[in-house]
């Protein structure tokens, strides 16, 4: 009988952790987003890297681009999402003129890679 105490014990403490760790982490994509919206140039950044990975899918479901070509493009447009977000990090949730700039000739070159 003690082990059993013991393992709900331990379940119920893992469970709450488990618990904590989610909340904080949507607390967080939260007030990014929150941030993002109140930013033009952020939003614009994003809403290319949304469309583009749209389009990624629907190149890979029209059997138009393997699955290992379309995770190649993913994982450069998550590049340019980090890159996005530390430059963001670093001027208040904003990014510049020529920061966006920067980052829209990344997304231009991914962008000429998809339906090739």
């Amino acid at each position: 009988m003690l082990t059993m105490k013991m393992f709900t014990c331990k379940s119920a403490i893992g469970l709450a952790l488990v618990a904590a760790i989610a909340v904080g982490t949507a607390a967080q994509v939260m007030a990014e987003t929150k941030g993002q919206n109140n930013h033009p140039r952020r939003e614009q950044v994003n809403a290319r890297l949304a469309n583009q990975n749209h389009r990624i899918h629907q190149e890979v479901k029209e059997g138009n681009m393997t699955p290992q070509q379309a995770g190649q493009l993913h994982r450069k447009d998550r590049h340019i999402r980090h890159e996005e977000r530390n430059m963001a990090r670093q001027n208040g949730g904003h990014i510049t003129k020529s920061e966006q700039r920067g980052l829209n000739q990344q997304e231009n070159a991914v962008s000429r890679q998809i339906g090739q």
